[in-house]
């Protein structure tokens, strides 16, 4: 049996959703359940309180990020909000050919790069109940000003438009629900033959 798991290979996930949407949630309770591979994200703004380098991201200068682009060193990259974000290709290469599937929280923009980069991604994308909902959850947290409850409504806006593109869309408006489906699609794309191209022929007994 661990001969024919040892054939697959891993692939990548990417979760995308509006800010409010639940995404985080919903993330937590995926990687609680399966061991996937969080990938970590360069990005040039300032660690927020309780942000730890190499965990949460790894903060480099925005000299350091224009250098890397420019080797070819992301997956995808964007400027959010006048800062840069950016996935390091080479560690997920690595994490897949050892049969780990890696777990990418990013934006559409981000998401629409990976599709190029990354052939074998599965895409999911997380809606609001509707953007009154997603306007009260936002204000409920406390922490928005009026500006940015404005901007990220509008993002919002935006990306919920560009979701028709994705594999999968659900609606996290009852959270058991959502993450019944999100654990569904995942476990659904992992069982694709092409992760597993040679273990119809180990299960019969050829090389």
């Amino acid at each position: 049996m661990k001969q024919l798991l040892s054939a697959r290979k891993g692939f990548p996930l990417v979760v995308c959703a509006p800010s409010g949407a639940g995404k985080s949630t919903l993330i937590s309770r995926l990687c609680a359940d399966f061991p996937l591979c969080f990938s970590i994200s360069c990005t040039t703004r300032h660690p927020r309180a309780g942000e730890t380098n190499g965990v949460d991201y790894h903060f480099i200068d925005k000299k350091e990020f224009i250098r890397r682009k420019k080797e070819g060193y992301f997956a995808e990259w964007a400027e959010v909000h006048g800062n840069f974000y950016g996935t390091p290709l080479q560690p997920v290469l690595d994490a897949m050919a050892d049969g780990r599937d890696v777990l990418f929280d990013i934006d559409v923009q981000g998401a629409a790069q990976l599709s190029l980069t990354l052939p074998d991604a599965k895409f999911v994308f997380i809606l609001p109940p509707s953007l009154e909902e997603l306007e009260r959850r936002l204000r409920n947290r406390g922490t928005e000003s009026e500006e940015s409850i404005v901007r990220r409504l509008a993002n919002a806006r935006s990306e919920i438009l560009s979701s028709h593109w994705f594999d999968a869309v659900l609606v996290n408006d009852n959270l058991d629900a959502a993450y019944d489906q999100l654990r569904s699609f995942y476990v659904a794309s992992s069982l694709r033959p092409r992760l597993s191209p040679a273990l119809a022929r180990q299960t019969l007994g050829e090389s």
